[in-house]
């Protein structure tokens, strides 16, 4: 893989908890304009950051990239899989200790989601 000095650019990521400044060559972007980044390098290689870019904000991209175009995955196969593997017993366990179970209609249903996001999340 050719590697161009005049094509890189110097971009730096300060991330604190759920949020993250970056900036390329010193230009700050727009927090609304990246939903996420990821980084990567391979041992000899110029690292490789990979802007995911929302819709939102006036922020302009220019400049030559290197363009991936993929399928975002159906999430249902994973979902179904993660809901096989919950134990009902310990979900409804779980569902009932917590601290935020109110007492109106549907309130179990709404602990036991909660619980479950919480779970896919590994909270």
């Amino acid at each position: 893989m050719d590697h161009n000095d005049s094509a890189r650019h110097h971009v730096q990521i300060r991330a604190r908890g759920d949020r993250a400044d970056i900036e390329i060559d010193g230009k700050r972007v727009d927090p609304r304009a990246v939903g996420a980044y990821t980084i990567s390098q391979i041992t000899g290689e110029p690292a490789h950051v990979l802007l995911h870019v929302t819709d939102r904000g006036s922020t302009q991209w220019s400049g030559m990239a290197r363009v991936s175009v993929a399928e975002v995955p159906d999430p249902g196969p994973a979902a179904a899989a993660f809901l096989d593997a919950i134990d009902a017993e310990a979900l409804e366990r779980a569902a009932l200790a917590r601290s935020d179970l109110g007492t109106g209609p549907h309130s179990l249903t709404q602990a036991m989601l909660t619980q479950l996001g919480e779970w896919a999340r590994g909270v």
